[in-house]
């Protein structure tokens, strides 16, 4: 089987490279890629994603935006949008039979004198903490910029003099979220730096720290953080500073910055060529893959990768070789590119505020709060919480990005697209926690094989999922939605087997055919994602039952079909515009 079956079918012109992204490392020098125009800056810049070969390399169509095809799609659309945002706000009224059943969940707004729908703890959590974050990395940049600009630099191009002040505001960061539990932390640490440094490039390394961060995250679990009175009475009232957040819950995270420091070092280890002098300017692929040398994988360096404040509560994910290069060849970062970032993560949070204020869907799912609503309101309570996911992700991923690029320190995008942007369940994810997949890659999918021996891909594809979902939650209902994903992945490479676009794609009918396939793959992306992330397993039942089991259900799965089809369409034409623009997203 050829890279090309591994890509999404229903992409009538993504046919240049399979999946997973093998590593090639080019030792050239990059260019500045060029910006987004038009439409298509309507998606997060990322620079890796403009390739200059890609619109001489793929048979593009000529822009279909004012035909008579698309002009029918702009009228569905124009129809079926705000039905889709007035179903909603209908059901949040007060006058709604079923609102007196979730009204004690909501809470007192500040639009419009409406309440407003706080009761989801992940984003709560973060949402009523948002003034204590900005005034965190506010005392932060200010003390790295007096660091930076009052004090002599005494290395010359680079940013390692930083170090040993990222290290100092590091444990004073972990001191302040966690108490006296920071110990633990700093305990599991220095067992995971032994297990590197004493196995270094030995074969047993890696099951080592897989088996050791594995453990930890297990016990973890099972012990919740495990209480200084259980391990010696005499430190019970160490019990009482336990900082303002839960250490065990956040260390899902910080485990994978072990295992991607140990792993980082036993293959620099075992690497046989030191990285090359050319690397002035290091693309974002040689950052990540690209070894330092031996003195760079120290403990001053692991501590400050390890408990990075700007990204050590949620991340985005960035593997150690990364970070390093980014101190030792630091990466110019314009302040118009910065200042636009800031400003997309303020459009995105109070689109959230006005979802939250006028849409209580989580709280009507919730208290199942929909007996009597018809299929269509039960579609849209669904469609809306799947929204709130994404974006009650979204918004703290670019609030600790955009803390780390004004840091100067350029991590992954963590959400590249729009959840209702997706008609590939492969581009879905590369999509979706954009840092954690492309992490998952290289420690993970790679190793185990990747897409190389066909025979091994749907094992590694469980595999992967698997991980996925219990490193999440140790679950049923998680794994269930791992096992669910993997399975929803096989039409899609069936699909594409089938009917390759090299061979098909010249056709008229292809592009059709291939939307109808984006419907299908849509349907049970949302599928999954509600069991894992929303209703459960339970729920979904009736979610179904009320869909496909009644005429009703049936003719509004028709119409929303046709209209996702419409849907599609269009999100073939966005992706074809940002090749014409030399833009490869792969997702």
């Amino acid at each position: 089987m050829s890279n090309e079956t591994m890509l999404p079918v229903h992409s009538p012109i993504n046919n240049i490279s399979g999946y997973p992204p093998i590593p090639r490392i080019q030792p050239s020098k990059p260019v500045e890629p060029p910006s987004a125009e038009g439409i298509a800056r309507l998606t997060v810049h990322i620079p890796s994603a403009f390739r200059e070969d890609v619109a001489s390399s793929v048979g593009l169509s000529r822009p279909r935006w004012g035909t008579n095809e698309f002009k029918f799609y702009y009228l569905v659309t124009f129809f079926a949008i705000p039905a889709m945002i007035w179903i909603p706000i209908s059901l949040s009224r007060d006058t709604h039979p079923n609102y007196d059943q979730y009204a004690q969940k909501l809470s007192e707004g500040w639009i419009y004198d409406r309440l407003v729908d706080n009761s989801d703890p992940q984003y709560r959590s973060f949402r009523d903490n948002l003034r204590v974050l900005c005034k965190a990395a506010f005392g932060y940049l200010t003390i790295k910029y007096i660091r930076t600009h009052w004090f002599i630099n005494p290395w010359q191009g680079g940013r390692f003099y930083m170090m040993p002040t990222n290290v100092i505001l590091s444990l004073v960061t972990i001191v302040a979220l966690h108490g006296a539990s920071s110990v633990k932390i700093l305990i599991i640490m220095a067992i995971n730096f032994m297990i590197a440094t004493k196995c270094r490039g030995a074969w047993f390394g890696p099951v080592l720290t897989w088996g050791f961060n594995g453990m930890v995250l297990f016990c973890n679990e099972t012990y919740h953080g495990y209480r200084f009175g259980a391990i010696f009475s005499s430190l019970e009232y160490l019990d009482t500073f336990n900082g303002v957040f839960r250490w065990h819950v956040m260390f899902n995270i910080t485990m994978l910055r072990l295992i991607s420091f140990n792993m980082d070092y036993h293959w620099a280890c075992n690497n046989t060529e030191s990285a090359k002098p050319e690397l002035v300017k290091p693309t974002e692929k040689q950052r990540v893959n690209v070894p330092h040398k031996d003195e760079m994988y120290s403990v001053m360096n692991y501590v400050s990768y390890v408990l990075y404040p700007p990204l050590y509560i949620a991340g985005p994910i960035i593997t150690f070789n990364d970070f390093v290069w980014q101190h030792r060849r630091p990466i110019v970062l314009e302040s118009h590119a910065k200042i636009m970032y800031i400003i997309r993560y303020v459009a995105c949070y109070m689109t959230m505020e006005y979802v939250l204020h006028f849409m209580y869907v989580v709280a009507i799912k919730d208290k199942k709060a929909w007996l009597g609503d018809s299929p269509a309101e039960i579609a849209m309570i669904g469609f809306w919480n799947l929204i709130i996911v994404w974006l009650k992700l979204l918004i703290p991923w670019r609030f600790f990005r955009a803390w780390a690029l004004l840091d100067g320190v350029d991590p992954p995008e963590n959400m590249v697209r729009c959840m209702a942007n997706n008609y590939s369940t492969f581009g879905f994810w590369r999509s979706w926690h954009r840092s954690y997949n492309l992490w998952i890659i290289r420690y993970i999918y790679i190793p185990l094989g990747g897409s190389k021996n066909p025979k091994n891909l749907i094992l590694n594809t469980v595999l992967v999922f698997s991980f996925v979902a219990l490193w999440h939650d140790l679950t049923f209902r998680l794994l269930a939605w791992g096992w669910l994903i993997s399975l929803f992945v096989l039409p899609e490479l069936v699909a594409s087997y089938l009917l390759p676009a090299s061979k098909y794609g010249k056709y008229p009918w292809y592009r059709h055919v291939c939307a109808i396939g984006g419907v299908l793959n849509i349907i049970m992306m949302m599928a999954a994602n509600l069991v894992g992330f929303v209703v459960g397993p339970e729920s979904i039942k009736f979610l179904v039952g009320q869909l496909f089991g009644t005429l009703e259900g049936a003719r509004f799965m028709l119409l929303s079909a046709c209209c996702m089809f419409v849907g599609v369409q269009l999100m073939f034409e966005y992706r074809e515009e940002e090749l014409r623009q030399g833009i490869q997203r792969r997702c």
